[in-house]
């Protein structure tokens, strides 16, 4: 299991997770070791464009990325998921989820549920039914978007600091 370092800032009241520079550093070097994989991940054949956005849209959905939230809403339009579909998966629901990509998703949810350090045995099932390199494919895929939703929300953070409270909160915020 990888270590991340994340700060949860709920002391100084912005509710979404955001990174520290040591975990920000620590995601942007795995993906610098493993670029080949996140260039076969974002262009490759491994998974379809559609497969692609269902899990970085799950994943948006646990973090509440308001960038990620409409880019990957526009770019999953673009690769033919419904509307429905994509408010689904970023409300949480996978009712429109193909059964094929079903177990990949829910892993998607729980992966970033617990802050990129999934449940072992649930990985394990994951590789039993997509395969040691499909899943690769997946992981990356997850980290791509978490770097993209972390990112983002360190960036609402320092509106939020800097403004003392009145800028870089969504309406999801405040629930």
């Amino acid at each position: 299991m990888r270590e991340v370092t994340v700060t949860q800032n709920r002391m100084h009241g912005f509710p979404r997770r955001i990174y520290s520079f040591k975990g920000l550093g620590k995601d942007l070097w795995e993906v610098a070791g493993h670029s080949g994989l996140a260039i076969k991940t974002m262009w490759g054949k491994t998974i379809s464009a559609q497969f692609r956005q269902r899990l970085m849209l799950a994943v948006t959905g646990v973090n509440g990325c308001r960038y990620c939230s409409w880019l990957h809403t526009k770019e999953a339009l673009r690769t033919g998921l419904s509307i429905e579909e994509v408010r689904y998966l970023l409300g949480g629901s996978f009712e429109d989820v193909p059964e094929n990509e079903m177990k990949a998703i829910l892993y998607a949810q729980h992966w970033a549920d617990t802050n990129a350090n999934p449940d072992p045995s649930i990985r394990k099932a994951l590789i039993e039914t997509y395969g040691e390199e499909k899943v690769k494919v997946i992981e990356m895929a997850l980290l791509l978007i978490r770097i993209g939703n972390l990112t983002g929300n360190s960036f609402d953070y320092l509106l939020y600091r800097f403004s003392n409270g009145k800028w870089g909160l969504t309406g999801r915020d405040s629930h």
